[in-house]
């Protein structure tokens, strides 16, 4: 039997590039053939680690097709010619009304993502969500397929590399690092940030705000960001560091004093569960799928006013007890999220589906 994977970009060090390529390498250890096919390979992933997906033939009834479907693409619509059995991981799609006043062809690109995943809705026998927001999504739009939640699969052994010697040096300075790791995107909001760590630095003038992602195809968001920023009077705070390698992102992570986010959509947000790992405290806007990643832990807020969450900031950063009671909730959630407990729920998933369709 044939597993293969099929996505519209496998991508270097993103999330859902990073989960297809482990959940390739579980399904070998499962004794499977696994391919990962995709339209566009990034050339920086290792040669032949997956195939275009014009060389993608021979699917027989008896092989699987796993989909990840997290934006608008035609290849969703091509889907109905594999004559084999179907499995959709569903990452979400951030709603097109985010995008409208910074980028017309986003807007699009989502909006078209949403009717692909309408017509997927008879096109699949099993979804695999990455989190219970996600499967509600899917129910709400009519989905009567079996859901089961699987959180993405992460490599937390990729995260103890030596991290980049110069970041380290630069930001290790007795100044407190607030930090938030994610594209430059506006559901991600970061003028929120911004607005709230203006209000913080009344308290401690020395903070900085590192944003730490890619603004490839967000030009005018943040280009607004930065005025913002330079109109409160904090933009020489305010780091934008752009696409950075893995070794300054590890950098970031062991030199902040907490972890921020102010994202109003999310399908699983990875970030957080590297927050986790790296003991540094969250402080969270509930949003979309960021409680069931956070599962209790952290500080999940109902108020994302500049003032309250500057004060929060504040109480995580300075109170020793909290930050302790914070990180020790963080590990044990993290636990949650191990290697090999969400690989061992993928082999469930997946020897439970070829039983069934026997």
């Amino acid at each position: 039997m044939r597993i293969v994977q099929l996505l519209p970009t496998l991508s270097f060090g993103d999330a859902i590039g990073n989960d297809t390529i482990a959940l390739s390498g579980a399904l070998k250890d499962m004794g499977f053939k696994s391919e990962i096919y995709a339209e566009n390979i990034d050339k920086r992933l290792p040669r032949g680690i997956a195939s275009h997906t014009d060389k993608l033939k021979g699917l027989k009834s008896s092989d699987i097709l796993i989909y990840h479907k997290s934006t608008g693409t035609d290849l969703t619509f091509k889907i109905e010619q594999y004559k084999c059995r179907r499995i959709m991981v569903y990452h979400n799609i951030t709603p097109p009304e985010f995008f409208r006043p910074y980028s017309t062809e986003a807007a699009k690109l989502t909006e078209y993502g949403y009717k692909g995943v309408e017509y997927l809705r008879d096109k699949v026998e099993y979804v695999l969500a990455d989190s219970a927001y996600n499967k509600n999504e899917l129910l709400k739009m009519g989905y009567t397929c079996p859901i089961d939640v699987r959180p993405i699969l992460i490599r937390f052994e990729d995260y103890k590399q030596t991290p980049d010697e110069a970041v380290m040096k630069k930001f290790s300075d007795g100044r407190t690092n607030l930090l938030f790791v994610g594209r430059i995107a506006p559901n991600k909001k970061q003028e929120n940030l911004i607005r709230a760590f203006f209000c913080y630095k009344k308290r401690e003038p020395q903070a900085r705000l590192i944003l730490c992602g890619s603004y490839a195809g967000m030009e005018n968001y943040y280009e607004r960001l930065v005025k913002y920023a330079a109109a409160l009077g904090i933009g020489d705070d305010v780091i934008f560091t752009g696409h950075i390698r893995f070794p300054e992102i590890l950098a970031y992570y062991r030199t902040a004093s907490a972890f921020v986010c102010m994202s109003e959509h999310e399908g699983f947000c990875v970030p957080l569960a590297e927050a986790m790992f790296f003991d540094v405290p969250i402080i969270a806007y509930d949003a979309a799928a960021i409680s069931d990643t956070l599962g209790g832990c952290g500080i999940l807020l109902d108020d994302n006013s500049p003032e309250f969450v500057s004060a929060v900031i504040d109480r995580t950063v300075h109170d020793e007890k909290l930050r302790e009671y914070l990180i020790k909730g963080q590990r044990e959630r993290l636990a949650d999220f191990s290697y090999e407990r969400i690989k061992d729920i993928f082999e469930k998933q997946i020897r439970s589906f070829t039983e069934k369709s026997k």
